[in-house]
C-alpha cells in the first residue's frame, strides 16, 4: 500500500511534477460530462438549501428549524455509512450516482408540489429532506470514488482540484441564484432546481461504463468496515479528516444565515443569496490556484494555520452588523476552508486503493456531513439557547482551539510535507 504523505524525514524525496495543462481533465469527455452533473446536481441542492432555510424561518421563525433542516440531510449518512460505501464499492458507481439523482429530482419536484398546493409545514418538508440525504448518502461515496475511474493517474490531481470547483461554482452561483428565484418565485426556484436536478441524470447516465476494481470480498461485517479500519491505521489521514470535522462543526454558520440575514443584516432573500455565495467565492479562487499551484511542502502546517484562520474569520463575521464586512469574512472563511478541503480529498482519492475507496469516501461523508449538516443543528441549537450571534462567535473561538489542540495531538500530520504518494 502507498504511503499517504511524506513527513519531515522524506522530505529530499521529489513529488511527481504536475501536469502542465491545468485543463487537461477537461479534455477528457468523460470526467467533462461527470464534472458537469455534479456542478448541475450541487447547484440543485444549492437552490433548494436557501430557499428551503428562507421557507421555513419564514414560516417558524425559530432558529432551531434551521438545525433540524440540516439534522435531516445529516442522519441518513450517518445510518446508513456501512450500507453506502460497501455499495460504491461493489456495484456501478455511475448507476449509483445517476439513480440517487433522480431521487434527489423527485424530492425537489415534492417541494415543489406543497409550495404550489400552499400545504408547505415543517413535518412534511422534514420528510422530503430524509428522503434528501438518503440520496446524498449514497449519491457522495459513489461520486467521490467515480472521479479515479475516469481519468488516468496524470490527470487525477488536476481532476481532483477541478472537481473541488464544480461544488464551489455551485456554491457561488447556486445560492445568489436561489434567492433571486426565490424573491421572484418560490414555484420558480424549485421548478429550476427540478430541471438541473434532471438534466444531471441525464449526463451522469450518459457516460461510458467506466473502469472500476470492485470488491469481491464476500459481504460481511469485516468488510464493511473496512474504510474505518483504514482511516484509523492512517493517522495523517485520520488527524486530516478529524480536524476538519471539528472545526466546520464547531465554526459553521451556514444554518444561521437566514437569521443574520433577516434580523442582524436586514438584507432579505437577495442578500442571503449573497452571504451563501461569499465562502464559495473565496473556495473557488483558491480551488483555481490550486489546479496549478498545488501545495508541495508543510502541507500539515499549512492545513493547520487555514483552520485557525477559518476560525479568526468566523468571529468576524459573528460580530459583524455591516453586510460588506460580513461578506468579505464569510469570503476569507471560505477561502481558508478550502485549503482544508484540498488536502483531505488528495490524502484520500489519490493513495486510497480503489476496492475500498467507496468505504473510505462513505467514512469520510459521514465526517463531512457531520461537520456540516451536523454543524448546522448544533448552531440552531445554540441560536435558539444563546442567540445567532454569541454562537457563532464561541464557535469560532472554539475552532481556533481545535487547530491548537490537534497540531499537537497529531504530530505526524503537523509535520507532513509533500502531499505526494510513493508507489
Amino acid at each position: 500500500m502507498p504511503t499517504l504523505v511524506t513527513t519531515s524525514t522524506e522530505a529530499t524525496q521529489s513529488p511527481p511534477a504536475p501536469s502542465e495543462d491545468k485543463y487537461a481533465a477537461f479534455r477528457n469527455n468523460r470526467f467533462l460530462r461527470y464534472w458537469l452533473a455534479r456542478l448541475l446536481a450541487s447547484f440543485a441542492v444549492q437552490i433548494v438549501s436557501v430557499s428551503v432555510g428562507w421557507q421555513i424561518y419564514a414560516l417558524t421563525r425559530n432558529p432551531l428549524d434551521l438545525g433540524l433542516v440540516g439534522l435531516c440531510q445529516f442522519l441518513p449518512a450517518l445510518l446508513l455509512v456501512l450500507v453506502t460505501g460497501a455499495a460504491a464499492d461493489r456495484y456501478s458507481r455511475r448507476w449509483i450516482m445517476g439513480l440517487s439523482i433522480l431521487v434527489e429530482t423527485a424530492g425537489a419536484a415534492s417541494l415543489l408540489a406543497l409550495t404550489y398546493l400552499e400545504l408547505v409545514s415543517p413535518v412534511p418538508v422534514f420528510v422530503i429532506l430524509v428522503v434528501f440525504g438518503v440520496a446524498r448518502a449514497f449519491f457522495g461515496p459513489a461520486a467521490s470514488s467515480l472521479v479515479v475511474n475516469l481519468v488516468s493517474r496524470d490527470e487525477l490531481a488536476n481532476a481532483i482540484a477541478w472537481n473541488s470547483s464544480s461544488w464551489q461554482i455551485a456554491s457561488i452561483v447556486g445560492p445568489v441564484a436561489g434567492g433571486l428565484l426565490y424573491g421572484v418565485s418560490s414555484h420558480l426556484a424549485y421548478g429550476v432546481a427540478v430541471a438541473m436536478f434532471a438534466g444531471a441524470a441525464v449526463l451522469i447516465l450518459s457516460i461510458r461504463v467506466a473502469a472500476q476494481r470492485r470488491s469481491e470480498e464476500p459481504a460481511s461485517l469485516d468488510t464493511v468496515v473496512a474504510g474505518f479500519r483504514y482511516i484509523w491505521r492512517e493517522k495523517v489521514v485520520l488527524g486530516a479528516i478529524s480536524l476538519d470535522l471539528f472545526a466546520v462543526l464547531l465554526g459553521g454558520a451556514v444554518a444561521l444565515m437566514p437569521v443574520f440575514a433577516h434580523d442582524v443584516l436586514d438584507v432579505g432573500p437577495w442578500g442571503l443569496g449573497l452571504l451563501r455565495a461569499a465562502p464559495g467565492i473565496g473556495a473557488l479562487v483558491v480551488a483555481v490556484f490550486l489546479a496549478t499551484h498545488p501545495i508541495k511542502d508543510r502541507a500539515g502546517i499549512v492545513m493547520f494555520v487555514f483552520v485557525a484562520l477559518f476560525g479568526v474569520f468566523t468571529v468576524v463575521f459573528g460580530l459583524s452588523t455591516t453586510p460588506w464586512l460580513s461578506i468579505l469574512a464569510l469570503v476569507l472563511m471560505g477561502a481558508a476552508d478550502m485549503i482544508s478541503v484540498y488536502i483531505r480529498e488528495i490524502l484520500l482519492q489519490l493513495w486510497t486503493p480503489d476496492d475500498v475507496r467507496g468505504r473510505v469516501n462513505a467514512v469520510n461523508q459521514v465526517f463531512v456531513g457531520a461537520s456540516n449538516e451536523l454543524g448546522e443543528f448544533r448552531a440552531g441549537i445554540m441560536a435558539a439557547l444563546i442567540g445567532a450571534v454569541p454562537a457563532v462567535v464561541i464557535g469560532g473561538i472554539a475552532t481556533v482551539a481545535i487547530a491548537g489542540v490537534w497540531s499537537a495531538a497529531f504530530p505526524q500530520l503537523r509535520q507532513a510535507r509533500s502531499l505526494a504518494a510513493r508507489d
